[in-house]
Parts: C-alpha cells; sequence; structure tokens
C-alpha cells in the first residue's frame, strides 16, 4: 500500500557495526514501533526492507538510505519518530518521506567523505592532494576474495580538497582534514583506497611509525572516515543532490492520511 524512504546514521562508536548488525537491530525497532510491515512470499517470509549502498565497517555516516513497504498508509515523520526511539543513540533515523518517483539506487551516484587524519601535517596533506589531483591516474592494490586485484583510484574522484583542521581543535598533535567526492563506479573506490594512493603518489604519512616492514591494513590505520552525503552526482556543478527531494518535492502539501482525518473532523473540532 505504502513505501516510505528513510535516512538514518552512523555515529560515535556505532560506526562499527556491520550492515548485518544494524539489519538485526532495525528490524526489531520496526517490531517494538508496531509498523505495518508488508512481507516476502515463500516458506521465510522476511519483512519487505530494501537496503542501498551501505558505508562499510568502521565508517561513520549521515548518509544512509533505506525502503521500506507497509501493508497499511502511515504520516511518515510520525513513523520517523516511532523507529528513532526504538533504535540505540547512534543509529539515528533523520529524514522520512514517502515513495513517491522512481527508485532510489539509481539516485545514489555519488557521495562525500571526510577523512580526519591525526599526527599528519596539514601542509603535508595540501602536498599529497595536489599531486593526486595533478595524476592522470593513481593504480591502487586491494585484497580481494580471489587475490590481489589492482584498479585506478583517480578516476573515481570527482574532487579532493585538504581543509583547515578546527582552531579551537585540543591537543598539540598535528591533524589533517580531507574532504573528496566518490563516483559509485565499479570496481568500488573506497576512502582507504584513496587514502592508498595518496601514499602512491607522494608518500603521505599517516601517523604510523615508519620502522613498521609490513603493508599497513586499513583498520590500522588512524584515519576518522564519515559519509557526510550521499546522492546523484551534478557534473555540472560537481554537488551530490539529495536523494529524497524528487520525492518531497512529489508529495501534496499534506499526507493522505493526515488530509483524510481532517476532511472527516466535525466542524468545530479542535478548537480552542
Amino acid at each position: 500500500m505504502q513505501r516510505i524512504r528513510l535516512r538514518y546514521t552512523k555515529r560515535g562508536r556505532l560506526r562499527f557495526t556491520s550492515h548485518r548488525d544494524f539489519q538485526r537491530a532495525f528490524e526489531r525497532a520496526l517490531r517494538r514501533s508496531e509498523v505495518p510491515m508488508a512481507y516476502s512470499a515463500g516458506f521465510t517470509p522476511h519483512p519487505k526492507v530494501s537496503y542501498a549502498n551501505a558505508a562499510p565497517t568502521g565508517t561513520g555516516s549521515e548518509a544512509e538510505f533505506l525502503e521500506i513497504a507497509l501493508t497499511e498508509a502511515r504520516d511518515p515523520d510520525l513513523l520517523r519518530q516511532l523507529l528513532d526511539s526504538s533504535l540505540p543513540d547512534g543509529l539515528d533515523i533523520t529524514d522520512a518521506v514517502e515513495a513517491r518517483t522512481s527508485g532510489l539506487a539509481e539516485r545514489l551516484t555519488a557521495s562525500v567523505w571526510e577523512m580526519r587524519l591525526d599526527g599528519v601535517d596539514p601542509d603535508e596533506a595540501r602536498r599529497a592532494v595536489d599531486a593526486f589531483n595533478a595524476a592522470e591516474s593513481v593504480e591502487v592494490q586491494r585484497k580481494v576474495k580471489n587475490g590481489i586485484r589492482t584498479f585506478d583510484a583517480r578516476a573515481a574522484v570527482a574532487d579532493l580538497q585538504a581543509l583547515d583542521p578546527p582552531a579551537d581543535r585540543p591537543g598539540d598533535k598535528p591533524c589533517a582534514i580531507l574532504r573528496l567526492v566518490v563516483r559509485h563506479v565499479t570496481p568500488a573506490v573506497r576512502p582507504d583506497d584513496v587514502l592508498s594512493g595518496l601514499r602512491a603518489v607522494a608518500d603521505l604519512a599517516d601517523g604510523v611509525s615508519p620502522v613498521r616492514a609490513q603493508p599497513r591494513a586499513w583498520g590500522s590505520v588512524p584515519a576518522a572516515v564519515t559519509r557526510l552525503a550521499q546522492g546523484l552526482f551534478d557534473e555540472e556543478s560537481g554537488t551530490v543532490t539529495d536523494p529524497l527531494a524528487p520525492d518531497r518535492e512529489a508529495a501534496p502539501t499534506a499526507h493522505p492520511a493526515v488530509a483524510a482525518a481532517v476532511a472527516t473532523a466535525p466542524e468545530g473540532a479542535g478548537s480552542a
């Protein structure tokens, strides 16, 4: 009867939850909130929930998306509040709209990421960023199920900048902050691939002691990574647009269920 699209976050320590962990927590929240979910057919019915392009485990995010199918109409914002109160702090439902346009996944073509590199001098980071942006291609390697895969990390990066750290940042250790816009391509280019590319073109130090002889795993890199936005990439402006905006623009001024309730209310109801 109704499809609702939700935006949610992974903050703080809960950035270490896997996608499967979130699925379990979200399905429990659906049951606690008594959401009238539609279920799949077959011997083992499952609630109809579609997840789109989840962030890697260990990264924070302000822009994760999913879609649910309901058997009864609900007000999206009230539903958002119910689900948000049933999830732990850090997994927060921040937006909800009724699906009124074509598929959500097709509108997730790029992400805006921020990487905080503790122990890295900002001037060194700017030098590495300039070298990366000037390169025609930057080959990096990633371990996959079938061995080591080599691919170009430069082609997927639409924008990469080194930002000034906050003036009131506590502590006396240097800290570099990188902001990047990455297109969703195949194979997927992740923030850690860009970090590997920065080491390849400019030998960017990552704050780990140089005496370590073995290749550094992603988990050992002291980089705090957060997805700030995800959506359709605008080639002209170089920005990432809100994927829920088309549904919001297509919505009537009042939700049908709310409008129907108002229309059938007795005259003078709710007046002082």
